[in-house]
């Protein structure tokens, strides 16, 4: 569905076709240069790989699977020429964090805010996104600004590592000592999103937002995954550490390897704030593991709230390649509101007539012999308590309100 923004009547932003994906290669050629560069974005689907599974892609996007959003993108035109594209995907299994992988914008048109308009647009569409997160590079100071001035604030600062195969080498003659290093699987989900948790701050936690279903695999996820590393040469390992002590998970490493050497290794690290003593353990582990393979670098990631891992990897050797700073802001959406003319015409007297019973109440025993006390009259008593009927006259009392004696009815004769 084509969206026409009002702000510029000519642009118009509609969901990505196959015969967009030629003309973004040859447009961007030089941002998409720069991005396979970037090992950051490596999550991002290629564009060539997209051409290739374009159909298998739009089939997955029909139904919910894990992959359903694997190639969310958007692209913004302008009198039938394409001038910027947006790809998200979500962060979280619920949905409710999502995560801007690219934003592509033609060097003619960032006067125009495409940029912006791609990202107005998505925070529109996507109602179920609470929160928006991106990652950009430091250097790149404009599209730093544009974030910026669509409300997206400094999360956290991250700085990614390259570990030379000599280095590995090194840390492969260590034994590591990890007795209670186990495989991971669906029964140690509760276990790895604790360790999640308590290894970032709370505002990362917040935003992140990741549950226990995050870091669960299904039966079609795992199938897809297979296929995926069978096209692309890889592999994909991982491992935790458990504290029997504690029965909870200490440490946490996935690595995803290059079978024939073409691509670098890839690794995720999770260690415990009270357990950094596992850097020298678990770098060993996984270097242990590229021995097996052609010789290539390992890159992983350390952010500003982790000092002891950036101190290790400091430590040994390794080398920085690249800082990019992690974005986030936050979505509400605005319900639309009824208007209140109607409201304000009811009257007082409106308002009170639905107070009123709406039929006659059905009579009990108690308000039957209230009935018949109020029917009685007044001057009617009860002869069982006044046996002389002489006695109980008015004119028998006198007029201080004593009863008259002997002596005052022989007076009074």
């Amino acid at each position: 569905m084509a969206t026409v923004l009002p702000q510029n009547s000519n642009t118009v932003i509609r969901p990505i076709q196959y015969r967009d994906l030629e003309v973004i290669e040859k447009r961007f050629a030089k941002a998409l240069l720069a991005e396979t560069r970037s090992h950051f974005t490596e999550s991002c689907v290629q564009l060539a790989h997209v051409r290739r599974w374009y159909g298998l892609l739009k089939l997955l996007s029909l139904f919910p699977n894990p992959y359903q959003y694997l190639f969310c993108s958007h692209v913004a035109e302008q009198n039938g020429q394409l001038r910027g594209m947006i790809q998200i995907s979500p962060f979280n299994r619920t949905r409710s964090t999502w995560r801007v992988e690219r934003v592509l914008v033609d060097e003619a048109a960032i006067s125009q805010g495409i940029g912006s308009l791609l990202l107005r647009h998505c925070m529109e569409v996507i109602w179920e996104a609470r929160t928006w997160l991106l990652e950009v590079n430091v250097n790149e100071k404009t599209a730093m600004a544009m974030f910026r001035q669509n409300g997206f604030q400094p999360l956290a600062k991250m700085t990614y590592w390259a570990l030379a195969p000599e280095k590995q080498q090194q840390l492969a003659q260590r034994e590591p000592d990890l007795p209670n290093l186990l495989p991971v699987s669906n029964a140690d989900a509760q276990l790895l999103c604790q360790l999640d948790s308590a290894a970032m701050p709370p505002l990362l936690r917040q935003v992140f937002d990741r549950h226990i279903q995050d870091f669960q695999t299904s039966i079609f996820g795992a199938l897809i995954e297979a296929v995926k590393q069978w096209l692309t040469r890889t592999e994909v390992v991982s491992g935790y550490v458990f504290e029997p002590q504690r029965k909870a998970a200490i440490g946490y490493f996935q690595m995803q390897l290059s079978r024939d050497g073409k691509t670098p290794h890839t690794a995720q690290l999770t260690v415990h704030p009270a357990y950094t003593w596992l850097y020298p353990e678990l770098l060993s582990q996984m270097a242990r593991i590229t021995q097996e393979l052609p010789p290539q670098s390992l890159q992983l990631a350390s952010a500003d709230y982790q000092p002891e891992r950036e101190e290790y990897l400091q430590q040994i050797g390794a080398q920085r390649i690249e800082h990019t700073l992690l974005m986030s802001r936050s979505v509400w959406h605005k319900l639309r509101e009824s208007k209140l003319g109607a409201l304000e015409a009811l009257q007082l007297s409106d308002v009170l007539s639905s107070f009123q019973p709406v039929r006659k109440p059905v009579p009990g025993r108690m308000s039957s012999w209230l009935h018949s006390i109020h029917s009685q009259p007044q001057s009617e008593i009860n002869p069982r308590q006044c046996p002389q009927s002489d006695t109980c006259q008015p004119s028998s009392i006198s007029n201080n309100g004593h009863l008259p004696t002997e002596g005052s009815k022989t007076a009074d004769s």
